[in-house]
């Protein structure tokens, strides 16, 4: 019964060589190794930005599109990726989790807050 059980309880493993990272198929394993080679086979072909896996140039897709699949709960307005409206709720919920070191002053986003802080090491955007 004992080798039975060892039989069902094999699961091949495939091993990546570079940093010992195991996968359940080759397929998981060659998605994994674009990690190291920067690979990025699957392109827009609408604006030609890359990607490493498919479903990250499907998502994508979804700023092309006019398809507003994710809707504001408070106003309505709708947005083609989920993050564009998490940020947007911030602006219902009034959070501002992006804080200026130097000044106090918050954003709703980190990359507002990168462009607020060059204004402090006196380059003008």
């Amino acid at each position: 019964m004992e080798d039975h059980m060892v039989g069902h309880n094999k699961e091949k493993r495939y091993e990546y060589d570079v940093c010992g990272k195991a996968c359940q198929s080759p397929s998981q394993l060659q998605t994994h190794r674009r990690v190291h080679t920067g690979e990025k086979p699957y392109c827009c072909s609408a604006c030609g930005k890359s990607f490493s896996r498919l479903s990250g140039l499907q998502r994508h897709q979804r700023v092309h599109s006019s398809e507003r699949l994710f809707n504001c709960s408070d106003c309505g307005k709708g947005f083609n990726l989920s993050t564009h409206l998490k940020v947007h709720r911030r602006l219902h919920s009034g959070e501002w989790p992006y804080i200026c070191s130097d000044c106090g002053k918050s954003f709703t986003q980190s990359c507002q807050l990168l462009e607020h802080k060059r204004t402090h090491a006196g380059e003008r955007p």
